[in-house]
Parts: C-alpha cells; structure tokens; sequence
C-alpha cells in the first residue's frame, strides 16, 4: 500500500479548502436557484397565458385525474415554488410539491422518450428540427431540487434575513 492510503494524516490535508474555495462554496446555491427558480415561473406563467383550460385539457388526455384541480394546481406550484426558490425562502416547503411535478411530467410526458432532453431529427432549410425531449431535464430539476434542500438557500437569500430560531431545552 502506498503512503496516503496508510496515513489518514496526509489524505486530510490534501481534502482541505483552500479560503477561495470556500468562498466559491458558498455561493453555489445561487446559480441553482437562479436556474430553477426562473424556469419554474416560465413553465406556471407560460400555461397560465395560454389557458388553464387547455392544460387541463392535455392532462385529460394524459389520463390524470380531476385534471381541472391538477392544472391549477401544478400552475400555482410552478409560479409559487419558483419564485419561493428564487428569492431563497421555503425551498423544503415547496421542494416536495415541485418534484411531484417533474415525477409525473417524467412518468405521463417524457420517458417515452428517453433520457436526452435534445433530439435532432432531421435540418430542414439550413434549421435543425428537434424531436419531443426526454426525461434528463426533469432529473436535472430534481437533482438541484435536492442539493438546495440539503446545502441550503446560499447567500442572496430571504431565508438569510431571519436568523434560525433553536430549540429550547
């Protein structure tokens, strides 16, 4: 065996941060929530504007239940759960709710189509035609759904305004 793997003394120092690095840690949870946040809000407003009713109308089609109360549903969660991962507040609260949502766009939209969200399917007037994407953007949504929850909201944030409470013995 070599000298690291028998010395936990020298593996410990080579694992250590150096103060830029932990700077460049702590912010990031930023371009998470940056990323999510405004692509939730897109995805809610964007059906929103073109009618809860036709959204209902697509989950109809897809077989989901009570598909008026689940399009509504799913709208407020997106605008809501975005902007709450926006501004940095509430990201467990709403981290549940929002990976429900990408679970059935997943199951019911997407894996049909395999994982790669990019499809070329054919270049039509110097233009590239994209197929129908797959699941790899809602398990990327899910992933930094997760990490926020776990490190937290970073720096820039609301949940950063209001000291944490601790529990009184």
């Amino acid at each position: 065996m070599d000298a690291i793997a028998t010395s936990p003394h020298k593996a410990d120092t080579r694992l250590k941060s150096s103060p830029a690095q932990l700077t460049l840690k702590r912010w990031a949870p930023l371009p998470l929530r940056l990323i999510v946040g405004f692509g939730f809000i897109q995805h809610g407003l964007a059906k929103l504007n073109r009618g809860p009713d036709l959204f209902a109308a697509t989950l109809h089609g897809l077989s989901v239940p009570a598909p008026h109360l689940m399009a509504w549903l799913t709208i407020l969660i997106e605008i809501f759960g975005g902007l709450a991962v926006l501004v940095g507040c509430l990201i467990p609260f709403f981290a549940m709710p929002m990976t429900a949502v990408l679970l059935v766009a997943m199951f019911k939209v997407h894996l049909p189509f395999g994982f790669s969200s990019i499809k070329l399917v054919s270049v039509t007037s110097g233009r590239p035609q994209f197929g129908p994407p797959g699941y790899e953007c809602d398990l990327l949504y899910i992933a930094c759904l997760a990490s926020l929850v776990v490190t937290g909201p970073g720096p820039l944030s609301i949940a950063n305004l209001f000291p944490r409470r601790t529990a009184r013995k």
